[in-house]
């Protein structure tokens, strides 16, 4: 099967490069059209800060144009609004994950009674006095609620204050369509015919690291300084609730994509490929819900480190079901852990028909052809599906036995999409060994 599958591969070589092509093609447009929103949101920032020096302005902003460029989806943007305040004197007080598999730990932001220099963040609008009279270190805590509602009254007068002394592009975005969501602001930013929505976030910077960075060294590969700057940074902190914060990932997530795009190979066309897939085809043009870009760099992270070899990535069409395989995986066992913090799933409570994108994404693994069709003179003869309805309980294994969370079951997956073009024998050997494990199992549930 595998050597009648080589002419069909090759002619198919030219339909993702072609597809690859056509998305390359907007990402100056798109990287254009993000640094024009984000400079009229800057200048927006520039002016909340003025009015409130407690509130900065991040301006290391070029990973989220990096990653925008990426991308074809509209998902929303975090822009981060840090505060300015001296966190070695804060009392970070950790509450523990509301349940196992659900996430970051949460905490509270405590105020010593004695601390020097955090009188801006004991005022009554930030600020909420500690009800237990026999803590004797700490008096109240700095609440997110209050912060967001602070902030919101900002931007809304620094967005009539930019308008009135053409300070922003008219037009470019209007105070009502600022909406207070429970963990954020979102703001919609035109920046020529396309509109970014961003959701702007406090967040409280931390120098001291945590647990889940040491994995990040886990990732092979990667560049020393990209590391370096992971592990430098620290970590930070974001609204949770309207009463607690949270560890945010994004910061190391970023650079670890950026890292990747380092690497020799084609991580990153992948990852562009799927989201163009997922926006089109998943998402019928972005109408209905599904799978996010995040989703999906989660999915190419964990690929990066099942996959660390070079020769894995060297062919397009190849790379691109490194990562789809793992992501059907994780649909059929309704399972993503997080890269950094494995034992939360970023699909439980996701609120998405889990199934129903299953069945999207199998149906393109099995035949691609009509989703990468750009114009109707790229479409030959549609080769037959490459895989049978025995492949959905192979990707449950997983989650009935977490050992097969490894290189050699996706070699196994890969082969049976016949793209496992892999001469190393040690692999070849491993992933029949997982053959014939499955082999057995089938043979003794029947």
């Amino acid at each position: 099967a595998a050597e009648t599958a080589v002419p069909a591969m090759a002619a198919q070589v030219s339909l993702w490069h072609h597809y690859l092509h056509a998305i390359r093609s907007r990402e100056a447009p798109r990287a254009q059209d993000y640094q024009r929103a984000e400079n009229t949101l800057l200048a927006v920032l520039e002016r909340v800060h003025a009015l409130d020096p407690r509130f900065l302005v991040d301006y290391s902003r070029d990973l989220q144009a990096f990653q925008f460029s990426l991308r074809s989806s509209e998902d929303p943007l975090d822009m981060e609004v840090p505060l300015q305040v001296n966190t070695e004197a804060l009392l970070i007080e950790e509450l523990g994950a509301p349940e196992p598999g659900d996430g970051p730990a949460l905490c509270r932001l405590g105020v010593p009674r004695e601390a020097v220099g955090l009188e801006q963040w004991r005022t009554e609008d930030v600020f909420s006095t500690s009800e237990d009279e026999g803590n004797a270190e700490c008096c109240g805590h700095i609440v997110p609620g209050k912060v967001l509602r602070v902030l919101k009254a900002l931007l809304v007068a620094a967005i009539v204050h930019c308008r009135h002394h053409n300070l922003i592009p008219p037009g470019s975005l209007n105070a009502a369509s600022l909406s207070e969501e429970q963990l954020h602001l979102s703001l919609l930013v035109s920046s020529g015919w396309r509109k970014i929505r961003f959701n702007i976030v406090p967040v409280v910077r931390r120098k001291q690291g945590a647990p889940t960075l040491e994995r990040v060294q886990l990732m092979p590969g990667l560049p020393e300084g990209t590391l370096r700057r992971i592990l430098g940074h620290g970590v930070d902190l974001v609204p949770a609730s309207p009463q607690h914060w949270r560890t945010s990932t994004g910061y190391p997530l970023s650079q670890l994509l950026s890292g990747l795009g380092s690497l020799q190979g084609h991580r990153l066309d992948s990852l562009s490929i799927l989201d163009r897939v997922n926006h089109e085809s998943w998402r019928d043009g972005g109408q209905s819900p599904g799978l996010t870009f995040d989703h999906l760099k989660m999915a190419l992270l964990w690929a990066s480190v099942l996959f660390p070899a070079p020769e894995d990535w060297a062919e397009l069409q190849g790379a691109v079901y490194r990562v789809l395989v793992l992501l059907l995986c994780c649909l059929a066992t309704r399972n993503l852990p997080h890269p950094l913090c494995p034992g939360h799933n970023l699909l439980r409570g996701c609120g998405l028909d889990l199934g129903a994108i299953y069945q999207r994404v199998e149906r393109f693994a099995s035949q691609p052809e009509m989703s990468l069709r750009i114009h109707v003179t790229h479409l030959g003869r549609i080769p037959p599906p490459r895989i049978d309805n025995g492949v959905q309980a192979l990707l449950q294994l997983p989650a009935s036995d977490p050992t097969y969370w490894t290189p050699a079951y996706f070699d196994v997956l890969l082969d049976k999409f016949q793209v496992f073009n892999i001469q190393d024998k040690d692999r070849i050997s491993a992933m029949q060994g997982i053959f014939r494990k499955t082999k057995t199992l089938g043979t003794e549930e029947s």
